[in-house]
């Protein structure tokens, strides 16, 4: 066996287990109190807010310049 083929079946291998830990069901006996909950929503609005204004930033800010730029076009033209 070369070391390519144990190397590929040694990461199944960890994947399998990697999965098999994170997804086995466990109780956490943890109590998440409503200040928790209220500010893990906020942050994650947060986060997914910023995102979205990232975005706007990137896509739209260049294209409402080019649409002016076309317009102060065809008012220079039409003078």
């Amino acid at each position: 066996m070369s070391l390519t083929d144990r190397w590929c079946v040694f990461s199944g291998i960890l994947t399998a287990a990697v999965l098999v830990v994170f997804t086995y069901p466990t109780n956490a006996y943890a109590y998440i109190g409503p200040g928790l909950g209220v500010g893990t929503i906020g942050a994650v609005l947060g986060i997914l807010g910023s995102i979205f204004l990232a975005l706007v930033a990137i896509i739209w800010y260049p294209i409402k310049r080019l649409f002016k730029k076309i317009k102060d076009r065809n008012n220079d033209a039409a003078d």
